[in-house]
């Protein structure tokens, strides 16, 4: 892993500049910018093959871009495995989970980093740290020596979440953590978004659910063929804004309504 003095602007934790990914004859990425703040939720948004999961994969060192430089705490830097990303500070939690349904929540928040007491796993210590950092993030498991089985779509994610969270990340990737939740799991679950970022990390959250994405986002970066199509700040941005960016269409129904209705209002009767 290869490190060198870049500067990068105020409270920004990872940049990522001019970064393109190729695969044969397919331009996955190209010339990607993107600015991810401390204490910020930013939302990844993009159709079906707008290169979301694969700019994700970029940056967690699943794959090694083309192009471009990577800039993490003010430090240029080129990661070539996901440990390498974790040993950064980089966190990823994929929308497969990787958990072990077999496993109680203790063992898989520790699964392959267990604390040991000679040449013991030190259960007890183990079960105390899990027990402290589900409070922290105020999460709602019944207990942390019943399966990972037994928990709920939105218990599931929240130790996945937790699990990222043992190596002190400073940038957690979430992708599509609402997808096929219901409605109270999907509250459950952006509770513990928006208390990551009240922990001061940098979260970078993939999804296509738009109400998701207005409900704790504080910017959304939108990706349309594997191109850069925007950034918004979401206090200052309408959903169907947006919603164009990611289509590529300059006007779309609501926009055209909106439109009409504006001009018909200004003109005299």
């Amino acid at each position: 892993m290869t490190v060198t003095p870049t500067p990068v602007g105020t409270g920004t934790v990872l940049a990522l500049r001019g970064v393109s990914k190729r695969f044969g004859a397919v331009q996955a990425l190209k010339n990607i910018e993107l600015d991810v703040r401390a204490g910020e939720v930013l939302a990844l948004v993009g159709d079906n093959g707008a290169g979301k999961s694969t700019l994700v994969k970029t940056i967690a060192g699943v794959y090694t871009a083309d192009d471009g430089t990577m800039v993490f705490d003010g430090r240029e830097v080129r990661v070539g495995s996901p440990a390498e990303a974790q040993q950064l500070g980089i966190a990823t939690v994929f929308q497969d989970l990787a958990l072990c349904d077999n496993l109680d929540v203790v063992a898989n928040l520790y699964l392959g980093r267990e604390l040991r007491k000679g040449r013991v796993l030190d259960e007890v210590e183990m079960e105390r740290s899990s027990w402290e950092l589900l409070r922290q993030l105020s999460a709602k498991i019944p207990s942390v020596r019943i399966p990972v089985a037994s928990l709920s779509g939105g218990q599931r994610q929240t130790v996945a979440i937790a699990r990222s969270l043992l190596g002190d990340p400073k940038v957690v990737m979430l992708d599509e953590p609402t997808a096929a939740l219901g409605v109270a799991q999907t509250a459950e679950v952006l509770n513990l978004v928006e208390r990551l970022r009240e922990r001061g990390l940098a979260v970078i959250l993939i999804s296509h659910n738009m109400a998701d994405v207005m409900a704790v986002a504080d910017r959304v970066a939108v990706l349309r063929l594997g191109r850069n199509n925007g950034v918004f700040t979401v206090s200052e941005t309408k959903t169907q804004d947006i919603i164009a960016a990611i289509t590529g269409a300059t006007d779309n129904a609501v926009s055209e309504r909106a439109a009409r209705r504006t001009q018909q209002e200004g003109t005299p009767s």
